[in-house]
């Protein structure tokens, strides 16, 4: 990629965009002037924007009416939309694993206890540095 973003032949009109989850693993050479001269900070999901996510992964779910969505968003504080992902994920196999037809907040309550935020100390430091 580096060698054609300085080819010798000169671009007009050409935009490149990258992005990453893993911005410490970036070649510096990449950041020189004249290559991604921009970076841009995303942060994590909000409370209502985890919900949010929360309501598109668990859309084809049947869910219990005990499952609340706000009170999963609350305790998710830290977690990027792939974690979210990942969460319904593990609350759907729990649900297979005890043979239910539904997804309880318990079964949420057991994935959350077995994963963590994959991005939280990573995003606190990342952010620090480009911000």
């Amino acid at each position: 990629m580096l060698s054609e973003m300085d080819g010798i032949q000169n671009l007009k009109e050409v935009v490149v965009i990258g992005a990453t989850n893993r911005a410490d693993m970036i070649d510096t050479a990449l950041l020189r002037p004249g290559r991604f001269d921009k970076l841009i900070y995303i942060p994590l999901p909000e409370i209502t924007t985890r919900e949010e996510i929360l309501n598109v992964h668990t859309k084809g779910m049947p869910l219990n009416k005990n499952v609340n969505l706000k009170e999963i968003a609350k305790q998710t504080e830290g977690f990027s939309g792939a974690d979210l992902e990942d969460l319904c994920r593990e609350a759907g196999m729990e649900a297979v694993r005890e043979k239910s037809n539904e997804v309880s907040m318990n079964q949420f309550k057991k994935a959350l206890v077995s994963l963590k935020p994959s991005m939280e100390q990573k995003n606190k430091e990342l952010k620090r540095e480009y911000s």
